[in-house]
């Protein structure tokens, strides 16, 4: 079977510059990854063609042989052609430009330091609220004394011997041409000869920065804030990472939230519930006035609109729900008991005033005359 075009299998022009060359082979090796087509053989196919194609297209050599007498023009001996021959230039060249380095750095410089994760312990007021926050984190930064260098102060490093700069060396196992992180620079293209006496040639340092967080309202256990560059500062001049600060919002005496909305439990007397009234009850934003109806029965919960919480998503306001619980009442007096008694007198004369009452009575008494033989 003919050999497709390689311009045709990366789909470029013949004329396409290295940097839209690489574009478009990063693409179409994203996308057709064996690690992202799990049993797909016609990716994997695809994704070897897309590799084969960049390899002998990204070599200026190899190139200019392509160009002028095609497939035919290749020496097999090379490597080109080879799945397998490129397949480092994968992970050095598109997913080291990706991902921030791929395996030691890849060609371009020092690797990216470390994101960083932060769990953060707030208020329900603040969650609710906003707020902004003060955190001292440990951190690896830039050696002050190199600029992050690793190199003594005066001093710098030098170019590569082995890699010539490059980061990289290619190694010939037979008919395969493989490419590889250099191990004497371990990717950077160059080495320090006199390391910086502070940190030791890493470019970094051990200390501890203080930040201040700006909490936005409405953020819930769980959510993160990124803070980018805040994280460990990269090897030996590397960018640094992200900080990652994640909520984690502490139990409320009062309140439970649900969301956008907050709950609460309000307990009322027996006379507030039997003849009605207003109740103060509490909210985020103070007290407000709660009217109970008469003839209130436990576990009846009332709907405070716009009470609740203004997610840091969406739109709207949510609500506060009370959730009314009927107190029995302790420690009676003498005078107490005597009223009391003669209320559940004069209650117990008329079953209108417990309809559930004698409801549930009814079918108590109908349960246990069906159960006698």
């Amino acid at each position: 079977m003919a050999k497709k075009d390689y311009y045709e299998v990366l789909g470029v022009d013949r004329g396409v510059s290295d940097g839209d060359l690489k574009k478009a082979y990063r693409r179409i090796a994203m996308k057709l990854h064996p690690d992202r087509n799990p049993g797909d053989a016609a990716a994997e196919e695809q994704f070897k063609e897309a590799n084969e194609a960049y390899e002998v297209l990204s070599d200026p050599e190899k190139r200019q042989v392509y160009d002028q007498f095609g497939h035919e023009g290749l020496d097999p001996n090379s490597g080109a052609g080879r799945g397998a021959g490129g397949f480092g230039d994968i992970f050095g060249d598109v997913f080291g430009d990706i991902f921030g380095g791929g395996r030691g750095g890849g060609r371009g410089g020092p690797a990216r330091g470390s994101d960083l994760r932060y769990n953060m312990s707030l208020s329900l007021e603040q969650a609710v609220n906003g707020d902004t926050v003060e955190i001292r984190i440990p951190v690896l930064a830039g050696c002050g004394d190199c600029d992050g260098s690793g190199a003594k102060p005066g001093t710098s490093a030098t170019t590569c011997p082995d890699c010539n700069g490059a980061g990289q060396i290619r190694v010939s196992q037979g008919f395969f041409s493989l490419q590889q992180t250099c191990p004497r620079c371990r990717g950077r293209g160059e080495i320090i000869a006199d390391p910086c006496g502070t940190c030791g040639g890493a470019g970094r340092t051990e200390k501890r920065k203080t930040l201040s967080v700006k909490v936005p309202a409405g953020v819930d256990v769980g959510d993160r804030i990124r803070l980018s560059g805040e994280g460990e500062a990269g090897p030996n001049g590397g960018l640094a990472g992200d900080l990652y600060v994640q909520m984690d919002v502490q139990p409320h005496p009062i309140f439970q939230r649900d969301g956008r909305h907050l709950h609460c439990e309000v307990p009322i007397s027996f006379a507030d519930a039997a003849l009605g009234g207003e109740l103060d009850v509490p909210t985020l934003d103070g007290r407000v006035k709660l009217k109970v109806p008469s003839e209130t029965q436990t576990g009846k919960v009332f709907r405070l609109r716009s009470k609740g919480v203004t997610q840091v998503r969406g739109s709207g306001v949510g609500d506060l729900l009370c959730k009314v619980t009927v107190e029995t009442p302790v420690k009676l007096t003498e005078e107490q008991r005597e009223l009391l008694q003669q209320l559940k007198t004069s209650l117990d004369s008329n079953s209108k005033h417990s309809p559930r009452g004698k409801s549930w009575f009814d079918g108590v008494k109908s349960f246990f005359d069906e159960l006698k033989p």
